[in-house]
């Protein structure tokens, strides 16, 4: 039993590592590694939200005090994403009678927001490029961002509730699309501020549904909070591109695998 936590306090670390040096939201890794572990989706997915709203927490404190956080927009988001979190939940709640019976629905949701995370990595440049040349849909977008923002916010609540992933780098994506001249570090202040939330209703959410590991929660948050500072001063001195293709690639074949297997 000793050694089970011990594992699960290393994988709190590993993931921490990987997130400091890559800063990839912990979902996108977290929760297939507890999948892999043996864990139920349910339980991977509810533990992992508030692992998230916890590990996240600091970061809105240190944006705040740099003042890299628009909490217009952040709320614009929050108006949308977290209402979506709270009906997702109860859906799940009214039309299943058991976890078992939503599990095709959880794996799904992974699979399609790890291939889009893994999309985002790969062409956030050229999705940058192509908002702030107001290209296609992203003028009308530009003209009506309130509207869109709430919308996308909502989208966003609905899929981090079934996955857990997507806070974090599709939530910057998001931002970064619909404000492509809102600064780099503003959209990451923006995109924290506005994840911590979701991740802790959503967390409570699923913990209303019986899906949260308390032991392994604590065991991922002992290993993983340390760790997080280590991958960000092992990362300052790797190239981000070097890191995120790979990181992309793996990305891309888990989800791929969830959606079709």
């Amino acid at each position: 039993m000793e050694f089970t936590y011990l594992l699960y306090i290393l994988a709190g670390a590993a993931v921490g590592v990987a997130v400091g040096i890559t800063g990839v939201g912990g979902g996108s890794l977290m929760t297939p590694l507890l999948l892999m572990f043996g864990f139920p989706p349910n339980v991977a997915i509810g533990t992992d939200l508030l692992y998230a709203a916890v590990t996240k927490s600091s970061g809105v404190l240190a944006h705040h005090k740099k003042g890299n956080i628009d909490w217009a927009i952040a709320k614009r988001m929050a108006i949308g994403s977290i209402p979506a979190a709270i009906l997702t939940s109860i859906m799940l709640k009214l039309f299943f009678s058991d976890a078992g019976d939503y599990t095709h629905i959880l794996t799904l949701a992974l699979g399609i927001m790890l291939v889009v995370t893994s999309f985002v990595l790969f062409f956030r440049n050229k999705l940058k490029e192509r908002a702030e040349k107001n290209l296609g849909i992203m003028g009308l977008a530009h003209r009506h961002p309130i509207p869109f923002t709430i919308v996308m916010g909502f989208i966003i609540g609905v899929f981090v509730t079934l996955s857990s992933v997507g806070a974090g780098a599709i939530g910057a994506a998001v931002l970064m699309s619909l404000y492509p001249h809102l600064p780099s570090h503003r959209v990451v202040g923006v995109d924290i501020a506005h994840a911590v939330p979701l991740t802790f209703i959503a967390g409570i959410a699923h913990l209303w549904l019986g899906n949260v590991d308390f032991v392994l929660l604590f065991c991922l948050l002992i290993g993983s909070l340390p760790a997080i500072h280590l991958g960000a001063q092992i990362g300052s001195n790797i190239p981000s591109k070097v890191l995120q293709p790979v990181l992309a690639s793996l990305l891309m074949v888990i989800g791929l695998k969830f959606v079709f297997f």
